[in-house]
């Protein structure tokens, strides 16, 4: 059944594709058949063999360890904040890890760590799919290095991208999170289900692509791919002295949107519950209910799952997730899989405004085309999210 199901909803997510696609007769579907097999693999082998299962549990361990480590900073700056007995604050368990996170990222970077892995993992994407050097490059390195950052590696090349290729790179942007965000997903979903995503988004991204923005790739100069990586060289302290200020900066940002939200929401829901007797999740959980029974979220937990899609698309991943730890205990395995891989991504509204700044930042006339193709662009970035809950519920 679980398998019927997951085909029903690839099937369902295709013909979405397939309908608001720019252009029918290029749609690859060769390429989309091979990175639609990866993803199958990758996910039976993280989740049904003993050596992936060990993998995963290893992974989360180390970045269970990493908060661990993070701690010393934490404590060391807000030790002497008194908290209730068995309490604990987000802001300081969860966001202020960013920082840390943040700063190991930078030291990878700096010694070409990265960069090596994000060159040879372009690579092989690339001959395996087809996809375009640059295009797999950067779904690479977004996974990596998150956005608005990943932007300015590829700085260069923006003013020059049609159309097409821009929407796939902003479609990867919006499907991939980065490095310094998987530790703070990890303490609120389950690890192996974060480590999962990460992996599957990186092609539920080109695959929705694929269909909804079918191109022909163009052929590049390897040099120019190599010059992406090749960044001038700046003193050791001064680029980990930036990597740290933007994770402090992007720990703010996060909190600040959280409290707007989360607030906005708890308003919304007092204010609908006072008018009608109803919730405001209640009722955007009953719309968004029949996209979860679809990508296989069994009957019973539809409306509560379709809540959590939905606040995710209108907030932000943690307000979702946050949710999600409040009433995990009354989901079924099949569909806290599901749930919890689907939350891990950037679609939504306010990333929205997030990558078509970046862009215009960069280049104002190429600003002004991410600006057109916007709610296709959210529409892609959900789908790739449904691929890839899609895709793991069928092992549940």
């Amino acid at each position: 059944m679980s398998i019927l199901m997951g085909i029903v909803g690839l099937v369902f997510i295709f013909a979405i594709g397939w309908l608001v696609s720019s252009n029918r007769k290029k749609i690859r579907y060769k390429q989309i058949g091979i990175l639609l097999v990866t993803q199958f693999v990758i996910s039976f082998l993280c989740l049904h063999t003993s050596g992936g299962v060990k993998v995963l549990a290893g992974i989360s361990n180390f970045f269970s360890w990493l908060m661990g480590q993070a701690a010393g900073g934490v404590d060391f700056v807000f030790g002497g904040v008194v908290i209730k007995s068995g309490a604990s604050v987000f802001f300081l368990n969860v966001l202020m890890p960013i920082v840390f996170i943040s700063a190991l990222v930078g030291i990878l970077n700096y010694i070409k760590v990265l960069p090596f892995i994000i060159k040879w993992l372009g690579k092989g994407i690339n001959k395996l799919s087809g996809m375009g050097e640059l295009e797999s490059y950067f779904a690479v390195s977004t996974a990596v290095l998150g956005q608005p950052e990943v932007f300015l590696t590829i700085k260069e090349r923006i003013p020059n991208l049609s159309p097409q290729r821009l929407y796939t790179i902003c479609a990867s942007a919006m499907s991939a999170v980065s490095a310094a965000m998987l530790a703070s997903y990890m303490k609120m979903v389950p690890g192996k289900f974060v480590v999962v995503a990460v992996f599957l988004n990186i092609f539920s991204a080109l695959i929705i692509s694929c269909i909804v923005n079918p191109y022909e790739p163009e052929v590049e100069d390897q040099k120019t791919i190599e010059a992406h990586l090749s960044t001038e060289k700046e003193p050791f302290f001064q680029v980990l002295g930036n990597y740290i200020v933007d994770g402090f900066q992007l720990a703010l940002t996060v909190a600040a949107m959280l409290i707007g939200f989360v607030s906005l929401v708890t308003f919304l829901n007092n204010t609908f519950g006072f008018f009608f007797n109803v919730t405001f999740t209640d009722i955007i959980g009953w719309v968004f209910a029949p996209v979860a029974f679809v990508i296989g979220v069994p009957a019973d937990d539809i409306v509560k799952v379709g809540s959590l899609m939905a606040t995710k698309l209108i907030t932000n991943e943690f307000v979702a997730m946050g949710n999600l730890s409040q009433i995990a205990h009354s989901l079924s395995p099949k569909a806290t899989a599901i749930i919890s891989t689907y939350l891990v991504s950037f679609a939504n509204f306010g990333t929205i405004g997030i990558i078509s700044g970046s862009i215009k930042a960069i280049d104002k006339k190429q600003g002004a085309v991410v600006a057109k193709f916007t709610m296709k662009l959210l529409l892609g970035a959900t789908m790739a999210s449904m691929l890839t809950g899609t895709i793991v519920g069928m092992y549940f």
